[in-house]
């Protein structure tokens, strides 16, 4: 099962504007760590903080590893400049290159968490050969999508793309969770709309889809 992004954001938007009408004002989710409000969709990145105190010090405290850019001038991802979720170096996508797996999440999104223990077992086990990073989108409490990956023991890098900057690109979330390869040749493909349970699962789409053998 995934999560549709076009649904919750109209069940979202309009649960907002009532509450708006009744309290005379809208909630501020902008400290990107509370736990009242559900995430909003295309939420201007400048409002959410991805890194507030509190979502440094459990990045701190976690195996999460440290955001960096890769090694590429042009790996074939567009140039977008995504924050480090938790804290860190922000990365330029077109610096990362393939093979490359990228999974989409949000917080609140149950399969995406039921999702993680999967990705994050592959990426022990061939992270090597392919590495793994998460991309926590259009969510305006990123703290709780860090707090959930920690808490399934996720240790791959972990960006954030509050704004929905990714939409209309090869990396747009049309629901979630929605993970993708990146061919060496620099190539996007969806690997899988979620439901994967398994490190064999997902290292047995990868290959088929980078026609590579792990």
């Amino acid at each position: 099962m995934v999560r549709a992004l076009g649904r919750r954001a109209r069940v979202v938007s309009a649960a907002a504007l009532l509450l708006a009408v009744l309290a005379g004002c809208g909630t501020d989710s902008s400290n990107g760590g509370g736990q009242s409000g559900a995430p909003l969709a295309n939420e201007p990145s400048s409002k959410v903080n991805v890194a507030t105190a509190e979502m440094v010090a459990a990045k701190k405290a976690s195996k999460v590893e440290a955001c960096q850019e890769g090694p590429a001038s042009d790996g074939g991802l567009p140039s977008i400049v995504l924050a480090c979720l938790g804290g860190g170096e922000s990365a330029d996508l077109a610096t990362f290159e393939g093979p490359m797996v990228i999974n989409l999440f949000q917080g609140f999104c149950a399969p995406c968490k039921e999702e993680m223990p999967a990705l994050q077992s592959f990426y022990e086990t061939y992270g090597d050969e392919v590495p793994v990073i998460g991309i926590d989108v259009m969510d305006t409490v990123p703290g709780v999508a860090l707090e959930e990956a920690i808490s399934r023991g996720v240790t791959f890098p972990m960006y954030a793309d509050p704004g929905g900057e990714l939409q209309g690109g090869p990396l747009t979330a049309r629901s979630v969770p929605a993970t993708y390869v990146l061919s060496s040749s620099g190539d996007v493909e969806l690997l899988q709309m979620g439901g994967m349970t398994s490190a064999t699962q997902v290292k047995e789409l990868v290959e088929k889809k980078l026609g590579i053998t792990l």
